[in-house]
């Protein structure tokens, strides 16, 4: 999965039943540690934690965090050594 792919699962989670939201990030938190961002997974971390405790304003706030990184991570270069 592409950084670009990645935002559009992170963006079409709105709402939901609470396992398939956990489901969607727990693939996102993979993505991320295979992209070697483990800085974004532990956020997707975090905000998996705030799902399920309740606090949609951290949830939220984490989620956007990682799509506007990811927005970042997609426009730099790649190197291919």
């Amino acid at each position: 999965m592409t950084p670009s792919q990645l935002i559009a699962l992170l963006n079409a989670m709105t709402c939901g039943d609470l396992e398939l939201l956990s489901s969607k990030l727990h693939e996102a938190r993979d993505v991320c540690l295979e992209l070697g961002e483990e800085g974004l997974a532990a956020m997707i971390l975090e905000a998996s934690d705030a799902l399920v405790s309740g606090d949609l304003k951290t949830y939220r706030k984490r989620v956007e965090t990682v799509v506007s990184r990811l927005g970042h991570l997609k426009s730099r270069p790649r190197c291919s050594w």
